[in-house]
């Protein structure tokens, strides 16, 4: 028998072009159960991944971006 499937609902916040022809959606996903989490969506030509991070998790990441960037 199958997984049920989980309903989501979904915000777009920003779409980026990335080097070499690729881009990233980031999102705002809410479940039914009422968890948030953030939702990166990389595109790859035909690849898709797809990566869900809870608060801290993004706000750890986001340093990390922000703290490599080269003024």
């Amino acid at each position: 028998m199958a997984p049920a499937m989980t309903d989501e609902t979904l915000t777009d916040r920003c779409e980026i072009a990335l080097p070499y022809n690729r881009r990233v959606i980031l999102r705002d996903v809410e479940f039914d159960s009422g968890m948030k989490m953030t939702r990166l969506v990389f595109f790859e030509g035909k690849r898709v991944t797809q990566i869900d991070l809870d608060d801290a998790t993004a706000q750890e990441l986001g340093s990390a971006l922000l703290s490599g960037v080269r003024t």
